[in-house]
């Protein structure tokens, strides 16, 4: 994982040019081992791998992705389940490292890959409103200068002090993105999050993202809606069992997806 220089930065965007390039992946390849046979434990785990009872199955999630996503584009990823969407965020959100190719992400990176990714259930709202920032590096003090704020956008006063497991997936997914969004990163990672909730809260979501992308915020945006796609994103990528089948403007990327 690398990141651009700044002479490269001024490079990528010249003279009147287009805006520099906030993510490039270069033909990136992601190969998992997943064993044969189903492991209902670790013990059971140690105990075949001691014994090399163990046999793998190698899947590769990824193969030559090369993309580039543009500082304050809302870029799109659309494809069918399996597709490869959520390791190509894991990659950009520096969790999970490419199997071959080379990934350059810059700057601060706010991702929301799962819903309640980062929570402990048993935790208050509250609880989990400082956890969750300590992972995405704020301190301690910031989180309760910014407490206030995410309670608010997220709607959550009555609720703030009972515990996660007594929270509905859309009251999850609204503390989550409140949190996320609490200060503007310079890449937001958004992972099917605005398909959970009421339709106010998705379109509060979505006036959030599009202000962001004034100031120059980079989103990846994963859907499964292509109203979405189209209203939210300047270009977009179909991904189809690990590889891109086209990129570019969004209306004609969905097209050709519908056409497959």
């Amino acid at each position: 994982m690398n990141s651009l220089t700044a002479s490269e930065l001024r490079a990528e965007a010249g003279a009147g040019g287009p805006a520099p390039v906030a993510v490039r992946l270069e033909r990136v390849s992601v190969r998992y081992r997943v064993p044969r046979e189903r492991i209902n434990s670790i013990k059971e785990y140690a105990i075949r791998k001691l014994q090399r009872r163990v046999n793998h199955d190698e899947f590769e999630a990824l193969r030559e992705v090369s993309l580039e996503i543009r500082e304050g584009e809302v870029f799109g990823i659309i494809g069918r389940n399996g597709a490869g969407k959520s390791t190509l965020l894991k990659l950009v959100s520096r969790i999970l490292p490419p199997t071959r190719g080379r990934v350059w992400v810059r700057g601060r990176v706010a991702p929301m890959l799962e819903l309640g990714a980062g929570f402990h259930p048993e935790l208050s709202g509250r609880e989990n409103v400082f956890l969750n920032g300590t992972l995405l590096g704020f301190t301690h003090q910031r989180m309760r200068e910014l407490f206030d704020k995410i309670a608010d956008f997220a709607e959550l006063w009555d609720f703030i002090d009972a515990p996660l497991r007594t929270y509905s997936s859309g009251m999850t997914a609204r503390l989550g993105f409140a949190v996320a969004t609490a200060e503007r990163p310079d890449i937001l990672i958004v992972d099917e999050i605005l398909s959970v909730g009421d339709e106010a809260f998705q379109e509060k979501c979505q006036a959030r993202m599009l202000e962001f992308r004034e100031s120059g915020t980079t989103t990846l945006l994963v859907t499964h809606s292509m109203r979405l796609a189209e209203q939210m994103c300047n270009r977009a990528a179909w991904l189809d069992h690990g590889a891109v089948r086209a990129v570019g403007e969004t209306s004609k990327v969905i097209e050709r997806y519908h056409g497959a």
